[in-house]
């Protein structure tokens, strides 16, 4: 089965406090994206802000080969015409292939938020993907609070998706807008809604409750064929589904096509290229991507893992780019020196069980060997025949000033 991958990186991605991207990052972005295999690319809200603007405006320059480019915004705004609404005029001027809108199915939002009545919400949702559909373009309604309002009132719930589907929408995507809702309800909710329609189904899961992901793939398990998510999982407070960890789940776990099966092993350079565009610092412990996914520290996990990886490591590291690393540390045993002294081309000489010992008591003296390959490298060279220290400390001067 295909799942449609929707990439919002560039809209809901940006929200991400601490994360801002110039134009021409989101142009790197958006090409990364499409040469890895999305299926829709959010590029951003026209008529915000004039770098959306001018995002849009320079679209046909990107040149994607597959991938869908969407324009997001929402339905009209209530006691007017669609088609005199300001918002989605510029979507249909933005000239995208398709475009994303949101609409309120929660009676506490429709009452409190927009202050208007049940029924002219339905009416601004019917209207706004209605208007759109005319203008030849692919529609994905995001019901934004979908969860919480189904849990609330689930007749409204449903009868707000109704009119988006009834108005002719291409998709309907779930939102777990507030991200807090267990898997278990997502999929549950998922399936009583995918009894009352037709269209395709998707997914749109925010991670404040840790479960973002796991939400996405429970969606998944219930009928949802488009998951929407972002890149290395940024995005508002606690950010969106990450689709590093997504798609592998997707495609080698649960056996699902949702990017070309040779891209699979640059998943990590795509995660690490798009930190870089966006200036942000890698997460060491990301799974599958993290420099740290597939470190091993422990004495006992080294050496099951130099007899058979499987032991400890869910998939092959190389399947999704990335690579194994040994860490030696006061917990290691003799098993994480050899494979380091292999590693930095030092034979040792049987004294595996001296240098643990002596690592062990400069780690408890306060010293730290996980990030310093050099000073290990030194330690292990010294214990070779005819080692010679390259110069002699006569003096050091040590300047302190406050």
């Amino acid at each position: 089965m295909q799942i449609s991958l929707f990439d919002t990186t560039l809209r809901d991605g940006t929200q991400s406090e601490g994360l801002s991207l110039s134009v021409e990052d989101k142009i790197k972005i958006a090409r990364l994206l499409d040469g890895f295999g999305v299926r829709y690319i959010e590029g951003g809200y026209p008529g915000a802000n004039p770098k959306d603007e001018e995002f849009f405006r320079r679209a046909p320059e990107l040149k994607l080969k597959q991938a869908r480019l969407t324009a997001f915004g929402s339905t009209r705004r209530t006691g007017s015409r669609a088609a005199a609404d300001a918002n989605l005029q510029a979507l249909v001027k933005a000239g995208t292939p398709a475009v994303a809108i949101f609409g309120k199915t929660w009676l506490l939002h429709v009452t409190d938020v927009l202050k208007t009545t049940p029924e002219d919400n339905l009416a601004m949702i019917a209207d706004s993907v209605s208007f759109l559909k005319q203008h030849g373009q692919e529609v994905i309604f995001d019901a934004e609070h979908f969860f919480d309002g189904f849990r609330a009132d689930r007749s409204y719930a449903l009868a707000a998706v109704h009119a988006a589907a009834q108005a002719g929408a291409d998709w309907i995507a779930f939102c777990d807008t507030n991200g807090g809702n267990l898997p278990s309800t997502v999929a549950e909710i998922v399936r009583e809604a995918k009894k009352a329609l037709t269209v395709p189904l998707g997914i749109h899961a925010h991670n404040d409750s840790d479960l973002a992901v796991a939400n996405s793939l429970a969606a998944v398990e219930a009928g949802c064929t488009m998951v929407q998510g972002t890149l290395n999982g940024w995005g508002e407070r606690c950010g969106n589904a990450n689709l590093m960890s997504v798609i592998p789940a997707l495609q080698l776990k649960m056996g699902l096509d949702c990017i070309p099966e040779e891209n699979m092993e640059r998943l990590t350079e795509v995660s690490r290229t798009a930190s870089e565009i966006a200036n942000l610092r890698p997460r060491a412990h990301a799974p599958y991507v993290g420099a740290s996914a597939f470190a091993h520290k422990a004495g006992a996990h080294v050496a099951a893992v130099a007899r058979s990886p499987v032991t400890f490591e869910h998939i092959p590291p190389e399947t999704v780019g990335n690579s194994r690393r040994i860490v030696v540390s006061e917990l290691s045993g003799r098993g994480n020196i050899r494979v380091r002294a292999a590693e930095l081309g030092v034979e040792l000489r049987g004294n595996e069980a001296d240098l643990v010992a002596r690592i062990k008591e400069l780690e408890n003296q306060g010293y730290q060997f996980e990030a310093a390959d050099g000073s290990l490298e030194l330690m292990l060279r010294r214990t070779q025949p005819g080692y010679s220290e390259p110069f002699e400390v006569l003096d050091v001067v040590v300047i302190s000033q406050r």
